[in-house]
């Protein structure tokens, strides 16, 4: 049985648009922990990061982004939405209805930028932060801009879901599709096929396709995002900077499209610190090297 479902009760409560299904762990009134993961993971990429912050009295709670797992939407008339603005307010929302007023919030990738986005417009809801590949927040205008041919080829499946043979072929391949991305991302993790099975199971939510595909398509302008964040998106259009204490991370081996930690290190005005993860490390760095990815919280927290 894995850490997460050992140490902690899977629960699910509504919050916003949504019925969440979080993990939590750790003591009811122990400083909060959001731990956030990406695509096309989920929280199981906690698995061992879990144990260490709850046995140093953190209340954990790692949720299921929206189209994953056992998070669903409430109401089948409402827009199944990517948009980065949309998961920042998806964390808001799930603190509110768990009456956490303030936490530390840690990702990668998804999960990263969802943190990033929360700790720069709303800094009296995180703590401090912890961000895989750094500073991930982005703009429709900034996706206009084309990359040299090598950067483009890295997004090669962000153009595939611009099609809708690339819709139709993630629907219809997510599990291979997931896999391959989790070797690309990661050239040097050896993950078993068992830890990879534990994860895909959360890819067969309902509203994951759609979800990922608008995710992408909006990036690059291919479709609107929802009136109600137009104001936020703008604000993130204007690339704000991080006032809380943060530390960055970056694995040595990380095969997913990623930013030099040099380009981002400005972003962050507050007590700030990167750190280089030695061994192989790839894109999904809590799952890959979980002591540096909690040893950053607790260290962050003492910022």
């Amino acid at each position: 049985m894995n850490a997460v479902v050992q140490t902690s009760t899977l629960k699910q409560i509504d919050a916003g648009v949504l019925n969440v299904g979080y993990a939590e762990a750790g003591p009811s009134l122990g400083p909060a922990v959001v731990l956030l993961h990406g695509w096309p993971y989920d929280i199981h990429s906690f698995d061992d990061v879990v144990p260490m912050l709850a046995s140093e009295g953190y209340r954990v709670i790692v949720p299921y982004l929206r189209g994953y797992g056992t998070t669903h939407f409430l109401s089948n008339a409402t827009s199944r939405n990517g948009q980065p603005a949309a998961l920042a307010l998806d964390t808001l929302t799930l603190m509110d209805a768990l009456k956490i007023e303030k936490a530390i919030l840690a990702g990668f990738d998804w999960g990263a930028r969802t943190a990033d986005i929360v700790a720069a417009l709303w800094p009296e809801r995180a703590k401090a932060l912890v961000a895989v590949s750094g500073y991930l927040i982005g703009s429709q205008e900034a996706g206009k801009t084309p990359l040299p041919p090598k950067a483009e080829l890295e997004w090669w499946y962000q153009f595939y879901f611009a099609t809708e043979r690339g819709r139709v072929g993630y629907e219809k391949y997510r599990r291979e599709f997931a896999k391959l991305i989790w070797q690309i991302a990661s050239p040097k993790w050896n993950f078993d096929d068992a830890a990879f099975d534990r994860s895909a199971v959360a890819l067969d939510n309902p509203d994951h396709v759609s979800i990922v595909v608008h995710n992408y398509r909006w990036r690059l302008g291919l479709v609107d995002g929802e009136a109600q964040y137009d104001d936020l998106e703008g604000r993130l259009a204007a690339f704000p900077v991080v006032t809380v204490p943060t530390i960055t991370l970056e694995g040595d081996a990380n095969g997913a499209p990623h930013p030099d930690s040099s380009v981002y290190a400005k972003k962050f005005s507050g007590k700030y610190a990167h750190r280089l993860i030695e061994g192989g490390i790839g894109h999904n760095l809590p799952q890959e090297a979980p002591k540096a990815f909690a040893e950053a919280i607790i260290e962050v927290d003492r910022y």
